[in-house]
């Protein structure tokens, strides 16, 4: 519809902060553009179909726009229009003809309804994206919102669980309540959804001490997605750093993310958000233009020298933010900062770190974002957690991220899973996965911590179908099968997919034990997947990234016995490691004596003879079975905040990922007497818990088992 053009009073307003803000009387606008000739604000209808004014922002001041309504309010709805030069081989790609969301917008409010006016340039032109677009997009733009970000937080504070301490649980805000028969039909998919008793008391009888949720900034639904009738479901896409996904509120308000944070605060359970800083929703050269292309191209993404009409893409989604340039950090710092002062979250997962960190095209340990966010009072004090890899040239960089940091480890994640299958050669790698990886992260006073083990994740299998799946299954995706990762070391156990038969029901349900007792039971942050407690799966998709229905929501179907038996047995896995420091000691295992009373190690490697490994037992490829001796008794003895000494049991791990089984002779010792039954991963189960050894006496090790034993003092 065309726009009246009518003029608002404006005044010059003030360049800071970037963005609108209300101050209670109006409402500052302030826009970034280096290179932009004009900017106009555009304000809209209470349904965002009717552009009601365009207001060309009076002043320019440093760099940035803005201007001042003192009569608007809370829920004014807004766009920008940005006028400048449409050199495609220069990098500017201005077009004020499309309607531009405020990149600093707290709310977004309507959807993104496809069409070629989206496009600055005009699609199935002989001169392709030279060429120039007239059509005006704004019908099918979400509109930005005016907010009032009051909120009674009462006595919320952000949480502080330290870094060893931390059980982090990966889940999706929409895909973990869709199907919940305990969750109002209005609140599902929501954040209110994860409100509701039922989502919180979960969490709680799992005993995780942290949500990490996959992108919920604002993000787009891709046009061949929609082609396709599929949808963006994962949101590693972003559209506006800012703003909440509208699909995730039932009320439509951002106050129901502040919410939500309260609920799990008041629960003790940290909230970590996955975040997308190092790529937008808008594409390569052929992408349209929503945003920070009409802004100021030029600055905000990395183009190619000599021909800036191309992209740098080190993300496999067609451009890279260019952190390199002050005011775009400035952009993603200024994010950052108001999800952890705002909206209270307690830390970040960065999406493909290793491209926030690109200097000159390469990784930099110590690039402008890292050391900014190492010396900002507010961000170096939360929890930072990278994906240490891009797809670029030099991209994988697991272990060089700087002190301070964590790093999700997917070098854990393939030893286990290669290990539990039984792979030749693996006993060196999974006994350093087990110890937190410090051939990767033992250099500049890193700590275990800096290792997050997983064995699944949002990318990939589900623990239940990395037991019942040997090939991905992805033909939902409508991409031939060609998407998702090849390398799943996974096991079907002898059928691909469901099957009724006992034995190979069993076989899997033992090693989905062993898989998640060796994460639980491993020094570093375990993060599990949602779902795998329940034995959710995707019937065998290993990449559901648009898979916005039953294949990528976590099935609340009522358990069987079995799948009553394994959340019982992951609940229990949990405890144990909250009760226990040895499972998460703050520091690595030296492997030496220090107590001249106790002449233990810390950690003890042993054969199935009972014996401490030799460097030859460390070279023999067909050892598949191994112990750990691990002293909870020790000079290098935990610390609490208190000062006061957490001594512990001592316990012994036992791992067998032979088909057969393997007698292993249980230490003895002075201080090793009597061994007590803590766990095994046999299904059905052949123990009785409590059971007690002898030290010295011969234990029957199951074939593909793992069992947990603890020191009983006569």
């Amino acid at each position: 519809m065309r726009s009246t053009r009518a003029r608002a009073p404006v005044l010059p307003g003030r360049p800071y902060p970037l963005g609108a803000t209300w101050d209670g009387t109006g409402v500052n606008f302030a826009l970034f553009s280096a290179h932009a000739e004009r900017v106009e604000l555009c304000l809209f209808d209470a349904r965002g179909r009717r552009e009601l004014a365009r207001i060309p922002l009076p002043e320019y001041t440093d760099q940035v726009w803005h201007g001042y309504l003192p009569e608007a309010r809370p829920g004014l709805l807004y766009g920008y229009r940005v006028y400048g030069p449409y050199e495609p081989a220069q990098g500017h790609r201005f077009n004020h003809h499309k309607l531009l969301i405020d990149p600093y917008a707290r709310l977004l409010r309507g959807p993104l309804v496809w069409s070629d006016a989206h496009y600055g340039y005009r699609i199935g032109g002989s001169r392709g994206d030279l060429s120039f677009d007239r059509r005006d997009n704004a019908p099918g733009m979400p509109k930005c919102v005016v907010v009032d970000p009051a909120f009674t937080w009462g006595r919320d504070r952000r949480l502080t669980t330290r870094w060893h301490e931390l059980i982090v649980y990966e889940m999706h805000v929409r895909g973990f309540t869709m199907r919940h028969p305990e969750v109002s039909q209005q609140a599902r998919g929501t954040f209110a959804g994860l409100t509701w008793p039922a989502a919180i008391e979960h969490l709680q009888r799992l005993g995780v001490t942290a949500v990490e949720f996959l992108p919920i900034h604002a993000f787009f639904d891709d046009r061949y997605l929609v082609e396709r009738r599929l949808r963006n479901y994962w949101g590693y896409s972003s559209a506006a750093f800012f703003a909440p996904e509208p699909r995730y509120l039932a009320t439509g308000q951002i106050s129901e993310v502040k919410t939500t944070i309260k609920h799990l605060h008041e629960a003790e359970i940290e909230v970590i958000l996955d975040v997308v800083y190092n790529h937008t929703a808008e594409g390569n050269h052929f992408g349209p233009t929503l945003s920070l292309r009409g802004i100021d191209n030029k600055t905000y993404y990395r183009l190619v020298k000599g021909d800036e009409r191309y992209y740098i893409d080190t993300t496999g989604c067609g451009n890279s933010l260019a952190l390199e340039n002050p005011r775009v950090l400035q952009l993603v710092t200024d994010s950052l900062r108001y999800w952890v002062e705002e909206m209270h979250v307690d830390g970040f997962r960065f999406d493909l770190a290793t491209t926030l960190a690109r200097e000159n095209g390469r990784y930099n340990p110590n690039a402008s974002f890292l050391s900014a966010l190492q010396q900002d009072p507010v961000l170096s004090r939360v929890k930072l957690i990278a994906e240490p890899w891009d797809l670029g040239e030099g991209g994988y960089r697991l272990g060089e991220f700087p002190p301070g940091w964590s790093e999700w480890n997917d070098r854990f994640r393939d030893g286990v899973r290669r290990f539990w299958n039984g792979e030749d050669g693996l006993i060196p790698e999974i006994a350093t996965r087990l110890t937190g990886s410090s051939d990767y992260f033992s250099g500049r006073g890193r700590r275990p911590r800096a290792s997050v083990n997983f064995v699944t994740a949002h990318d990939g299998f589900t623990l239940a179908d990395v037991v019942s799946y040997e090939n991905k299954h992805n033909e939902a995706n409508q991409e031939e099968n060609r998407d998702g990762t090849n390398a799943n070391y996974s096991r079907n156990f002898g059928v691909e997919g469901p099957t009724d038969k006992p034995e190979i029901l069993h076989a899997r349900a033992q090693q989905r034990r062993n898989l998640m007792a060796t994460l639980l039971l491993s020094q570093g942050i375990p993060m599990l997947l949602a779902g795998d407690e329940l034995g959710n799966s995707q019937l065998g998709n290993n990449n559901a990234y648009c898979q916005d229905n039953d294949i990528g929501w976590l099935d609340w179907t009522p358990l069987d016995d079995e799948g009553s038996d394994f959340l019982e047995f992951v609940c229990t896995l949990i405890k144990l490691r909250r009760q226990h420091p040895v499972f998460r000691r703050p520091q690595f295992f030296k492997g030496q004596a220090t107590s001249d009373e106790i002449p233990l190690k810390d950690i003890t490697w042993l054969t199935p003879s009972g014996l401490e490994m030799t460097e030859s037992n460390w070279r023999e490829p067909q050892l598949r079975t191994i112990g750990a001796l691990l002293s909870g008794d020790t000079a290098d003895r935990f610390i609490s905040l208190r000062g006061y000494r957490e001594l512990d049991d001592t316990f012994l791990l036992l791992f067998n990922a032979d088909e057969k089984a393997i007698t292993f002779v249980l230490p003895k010792g002075p201080s090793l007497e009597r061994w007590r039954l803590v766990l095994e991963t046999t299904w059905p189960a052949r123990l009785v818990r409590g059971a007690m050894f002898e030290g010295g006496s011969n234990f029957s090790l199951e074939g593909r088992s793992l069992t947990l034993l603890v020191h009983a003092a006569r």
